[in-house]
């Protein structure tokens, strides 16, 4: 079976403000797959809970290749009050990762302060 015959797992995302422990409501997300083809896959902004709600999360859009999610971590932090420097040591955090088994779920979780990043391959 090739990619495109398979139903997609789906991408899901998770973001939370370790700084302030505190799910990143509002935080603004990019995905975007870059081979075989560069093509906006979602484009949004995470809920209270910190969940990225769109259809790329049940498989929508999603096929084999390589993938980038971007995140707007200085814009998070300058709308909800946090002074930060000029340029901010974070401005934006962004992750490739490849998808070759597209049956399976990929769950991204983002967690962030205004000085670093740890996002990864969790469990769905």
């Amino acid at each position: 079976m090739t990619g495109s015959a398979v139903k997609s797992g789906g991408i899901s995302i998770h973001a939370v403000d370790v700084a302030h422990g505190v799910p990143a409501a509002n935080l603004s997300v990019l995905l975007t797959r870059y081979d075989p083809d560069k093509i906006e896959i979602a484009r949004g902004h995470c809920t209270e809970n910190g969940h990225f709600v769109h259809p790329v999360s049940e498989g929508f859009g999603v096929t084999r290749g390589l993938y980038e999610v971007s995140f707007a971590v200085a814009a998070y932090y300058r709308t909800n009050g946090i002074e930060l420097p000029e340029p901010a040591f974070v401005e934006d955090a962004v992750f490739r990762f490849g998808i070759d088994r597209v049956s399976e779920h990929f769950h991204i979780p983002f967690k962030f302060t205004p000085w670093g990043f740890s996002l990864f391959r969790g469990g769905a």
